[in-house]
């Protein structure tokens, strides 16, 4: 049997861009398989620039933890492509087995029958194919860029739309205002599903409730009118129309983790999930898990190469708005427990560095820059040093992450470091793989 890597390098070749925003080369391929985006189960539509996978982690464990099987479709993946794919079961999902994924991807290019078309875009219908053969109750859908044009918006009724925090990402592609960029991701909002729309600037949040206005979607802002999420003596209270949620804080680390639990429990309340029994909305805040988001790696290849009584943390933030949740999360975790911040950081040149790390002035102690050679498009080292430099950060480059680590090894600490790993999900996904972490 041909392993799915070797179909995906060849399904590079259908297209000749990456990225190529539209809808006719999926809904003509989807035509060709059978229709399977009519035969899905009830969907949760997802799009924004920050949170997206973190309010959908969330939404799987409360719907898992109420007994409901739950499919998921995720975006980029860390280490391995199956983890786009999760298919529910009974007792919680798996990722999609070998076997079933190449047998999708064969019977998706065969119908294709080598028309111009994109990796995103043919693996999406692949996807679909599996969620549609695979009962089950729910089906949680990230898009993948922006929204409107996107190859998962072939959705036509969604039991609710959700569009979490909207920032300057993407810009090539969405355009160079954030305020098109949200227009662009108002474009999965559908007449009859609820609009659950996650905090933004009030322009942002003007441009996302006048696109549901038009569609005739019922807005439900998050922290606005509609509900309200916050912390109250340790504990997450949420409180909207249908009454109040006194639930333990969210396991994912970070205040910023509190709106996209909100988000999450107003998109399940408005999808028709908000009689859940109260166990299981407490089980989701406490079970959730969104790998590299701020995950802490407590054992593995490259915690050994750190310094003894080193924390090491991976995030895969690489946007300013996502630089700022990150620096805010790390300056609230040094006031609990001090410890000297350490930043090893590789970035890609599309990305907006500097708006990223100027949030860890006066946080971070130092920077370590490090390439990442599994992308063309990353920036080298010494470019992002000197964004740091230029920011006022201290920097210096290492060949890589592991080199990175033994250096930092090396020093004297008067107090064990607490070691960052971050700037692109491509890195933290090598990063995984390097300490042997693998998403379950």
């Amino acid at each position: 049997m041909e392993s799915s890597d070797a179909m995906l390098a060849r399904f590079l070749a259908l297209h000749p861009k990456t990225i190529d925003l539209s809808l006719g080369r999926i809904e003509r391929l989807l035509a060709r398989i059978g229709e399977p985006q009519r035969r899905l189960p009830p969907v949760i539509h997802v799009a924004g620039t920050n949170g997206k996978g973190s309010t959908i982690a969330f939404m799987r464990a409360v719907l898992e933890a109420a007994g409901l099987v739950v499919h998921v479709y995720t975006s980029p993946h860390l280490v391995r492509f199956h983890e786009r794919i999760r298919l529910g079961r009974p007792g919680g999902g798996q990722f999609v087995a070998e076997e079933r994924l190449v047998a999708a991807l064969e019977r998706c290019e065969q119908a294709n029958g080598g028309a111009p078309i994109t990796v995103f875009e043919i693996t999406t219908a692949a996807a679909m194919l599996l969620f549609a053969e695979t009962p089950a109750d729910v089906l949680l859908l990230e898009v993948g860029l922006g929204g409107r044009l996107d190859a998962t918006n072939v959705v036509e009724a969604p039991q609710a739309c959700v569009v979490t925090p909207v920032s300057l990402d993407h810009a090539d592609y969405l355009g160079d205002s954030v305020t098109r960029i949200a227009a662009e991701k108002a474009g999965i909002f559908k007449r009859g599903a609820p609009a659950v729309i996650a905090p933004q600037e009030p322009e942002t949040t003007a441009v996302l409730e006048a696109a549901a206005e038009r569609v005739g979607a019922r807005s439900i802002l998050v922290g606005g009118q509609d509900f309200h999420v916050h912390e109250e003596r340790g504990r997450l209270v949420y409180q909207d129309e249908q009454g109040l949620l006194d639930l333990p804080l969210p396991r994912l680390p970070g205040r910023h983790q509190l709106v996209n639990a909100g988000t999450a429990l107003a998109a399940l309340r408005a999808a028709g999930y908000g009689r859940l029994p109260a166990d299981a909305f407490e089980a989701g805040m406490t079970r959730a898990e969104w790998p590299a988001r701020m995950q802490r790696l407590r054992q593995g290849g490259l915690v050994d190469l750190s310094p003894a009584g080193a924390e090491l943390w991976l995030d895969g933030g690489h946007n300013p708005d996502g630089g700022r949740a990150l620096a805010a999360a790390f300056a609230e975790l040094e006031e609990r427990y001090p410890a000297p911040l350490v930043m090893v950081v590789g970035m890609l040149g599309t990305k907006d560095a500097d708006g990223f790390l100027k949030p860890f002035v006066g946080l971070a102690q130092e920077l370590v820059a490090v390439p990442i050679p599994s992308q063309l498009a990353a920036r080298p080292a010494e470019e992002v040093a000197d964004i740091a430099r230029s920011v006022g950060l201290k920097a210096r480059t290492s060949d890589s992450v592991e080199a990175a680590l033994v250096g930092l090894r090396e020093m004297k600490w008067e107090r064990p470091p607490r070691i960052l790993v971050t700037g692109s999900l491509y890195l933290a996904g090598d990063v995984l793989a390097a300490n042997g972490t693998i998403p379950q």
